[in-house]
């Protein structure tokens, strides 16, 4: 089991001009402790089920850039990045930029997006739950063509791309993997067709059997079955107790049900107590688990 930590809120203490040495001591702490990865949700707002909209919310990649900076080994990614926030070129050279300035360590997350809020509130268009899901298609189709390295023009309904040059590549080859976060049967499906990991959101109402029957029916019609990883995780919500006992049953049910990563998102109070904490039991426990 690849054992990873979520950091879903930013709002830690009243001095929160100390954010950034905090936010980097977490990910300096959680690389020492061993764990595999570290993500922070793709957002502008907070959402409400960790903390009021108003509540310090960085942005993602900028982030990630940032744990990069504090960290050697550690591996990097958006919990995940909603399609509609950033063009599919400019986003895959994000991508790009943070995997070869990390020497390889990020990740590629990316969901149909969902927060209509914070769309309004910065003026991002947000379009209708079917447009979105075309959106995501062709900016996979966009991601694979430039870190292929092909480029021809690429036109499609919604972009269209005179030369998509990806210049430097990214380290990882063929690309960095590409994490799928989302619910229902369409996102499975495009899971199935595309992605390296599918990531079952804790609060979805549906079992890792059946998604994962769905993800692998779609990915055998591509006969890549073999190539796609399942990931598990809590939830962390203002209300949420740190419990180690709790985390540890659920990383084990995580297992039983076939899933290879497990993303623990730790309750926003008390962050770095919990993290040795975690640190001290989890890690060695069950980073070994199949």
């Amino acid at each position: 089991m690849r054992l990873g930590l979520q950091v879903p809120s930013f709002t830690w203490s009243k001095d929160q001009g100390q954010l950034g040495e905090t936010f980097g001591l977490i990910a300096e702490r959680a690389e020492r402790a061993g764990l595999y990865s570290l993500w922070v949700m793709d957002h502008f707002f907070q959402i409400s089920v960790i903390g009021p909209v108003e509540n310090e919310m960085l942005e993602g990649w900028s982030a990630l850039a940032f744990a990069a900076g504090r960290t050697n080994r550690i591996k990097l990614g958006t919990m995940v990045t909603g399609v509609t926030y950033r063009h599919p070129g400019l986003l895959v050279k994000t991508a790009t930029t943070l995997d070869v300035l990390s020497h390889g360590r990020a990740y590629f997350g990316v969901g149909a997006a969902w927060n209509e809020e914070e769309h309004r509130g910065l003026g991002v268009p947000f379009p209708p739950l079917a447009e979105r899901f075309e959106r995501l298609e062709e900016t996979l189709q966009i991601a694979q063509q430039m870190w292929a390295g092909d480029e021809k023009p690429y036109e499609g309904k919604y972009y269209t791309l005179a030369r998509p040059l990806n210049s430097p590549q990214s380290v990882q080859k063929p690309h960095p993997p590409l994490l799928f976060g989302g619910v229902g049967t369409q996102m499975l499906r495009l899971a199935g067709r595309y992605s390296d990991i599918c990531h079952i959101p804790p609060w979805v109402q549906v079992s890792m059997e059946k998604a994962r029957s769905i993800v692998k029916q779609e990915a055998r019609r591509f006969h890549r079955e073999d190539k796609i990883a399942f990931a598990a995780g809590s939830v962390a919500n203002r209300d949420q107790k740190f419990e180690l006992k709790a985390i540890g049953h659920d990383v084990e049910k995580a297992a039983k049900d076939g899933a290879v990563y497990y993303i623990a998102a730790l309750h926003r109070t008390g962050y770095l107590d919990n993290l040795e904490e975690f640190a001290k039991s989890i890690i060695p426990s069950y980073s070994g688990l199949d």
